[in-house]
């Protein structure tokens, strides 16, 4: 299933990154157009001049067109310098598109020249997603955590290490090389479409003003940040409601598991078995809504240990309690089972 969406998001980027490159090849389109229809005109007016007319400029124009590619519709002129137009056109002509056409090939089928559209055209294809700014150390273990939980994930770095960039991209992990102040670079990762900002620079004042020009592009995105100072850190939480992490929660699975919406606790080992309880909001969406705690136990192969809802809060709750949108749920599990969750929840 992960393969046929790869491949479908890996057709959809072409297609997108194929009409772009049309449209930088409407200039060399344009010019032949111009050929075209100017020595069609022309070729009008020095028929006429030479007594060889041609009924309307348009046949003249339809005339040029047939001479450049060496099937001219009218009789060879008597007229020399008529006879050097139609020598002179295919030469032209052919000469612009063959240019624009070798452009355009050399463009297409090597995309890795073009590494940077390449990026943003499949940037162009995520929807729903997360965007982390910032690819140093912890930001690639936040986009190697998220990923693991099967979040899709489109990274924003001003300067990225090409060790770095070559693991993500192996994952198919769009990674756009840019200034995330700029409001070009957070639209060419999608966010608009994005639901959540991850901000992983070492800069304070940096992580804010990235903050800021998202939300004035899309007022409801969450906001996820590093701060270095806990007092600021909840200062920011109460005035803005970002999700300001300080350096004393600084670890990639926080930044990670609250990116994903979810609160998640540093994993016990009981039995060899390393375990952790998350904590989530049951989405108005999520496959969760409706179902029983015994089923979701079940299917999930985790223990749920709270369920609060409308009426109150239930710690170890009955089996047969359904859960309802908004609803709160922690459940005990390992990793895997809980990123199982998280995906479901969405």
């Amino acid at each position: 299933m992960k393969r046929a969406h790869t491949w479908s998001r890996h057709l959809r980027a072409t297609w997108r990154d194929t009409l772009l490159l049309l449209r930088d090849f409407r200039a060399p389109l344009g010019l032949f157009a111009l050929v075209v229809a100017g020595g069609g005109l022309a070729y009008f007016e020095l028929a006429r001049i030479a007594g060889e007319p041609l009924p309307s400029r348009v046949e003249a124009i339809y005339a040029a067109l047939t001479m450049v590619f060496l099937q001219a519709s009218e009789e060879f002129p008597q007229t020399w310098y008529l006879q050097i137009f139609y020598f002179a056109m295919p030469v032209i002509g052919i000469g612009i598109l063959a240019q624009g056409l070798a452009d355009f090939g050399v463009l297409l089928f090597n995309r890795k020249s073009r590494s940077k559209e390449w990026e943003m055209a499949v940037a162009s294809t995520f929807n729903n997603h997360i965007i982390l700014v910032g690819l140093g150390h912890l930001g690639y273990r936040v986009v190697t955590q998220l990923r693991e939980m099967n979040q899709e994930v489109v990274v924003i770095e001003l300067d990225p290490r090409d060790d770095l960039v070559t693991n993500l991209r192996a994952d198919d992990t769009p990674i756009l090389q840019g200034d995330a102040t700029r409001e070009a670079v957070l639209d060419a990762a999608g966010i608009k479409r994005a639901r959540v900002l991850v901000l992983c620079t070492q800069n304070d004042n940096l992580n804010m003003q990235i903050a800021v020009k998202a939300r004035s592009l899309k007022p409801d995105v969450r906001v996820v940040m590093r701060i270095f100072d806990d007092d600021f850190a909840r200062a920011l939480e109460k005035q803005f409601g970002f999700n300001a992490l300080s350096a004393t929660s600084m670890a990639a699975p926080a930044f990670a598991a609250t990116a994903a919406g979810m609160d998640i606790s540093n994993p016990i080992t009981i039995e060899g078995e390393a375990l952790s309880i998350a904590r989530m909001d049951v989405a108005a969406k999520s496959k969760l809504v409706g179902l029983m705690v015994s089923e979701i136990e079940q299917q999930y192969d985790v223990s749920v240990v709270l369920l609060r809802h409308a009426k109150g809060r239930d710690l170890h709750p009955a089996g047969d309690k359904r859960l309802a949108a908004n609803d709160v749920l922690a459940v005990l599990g390992t990793s895997d089972r809980i990123n199982r969750i998280a995906q479901d929840n969405r």
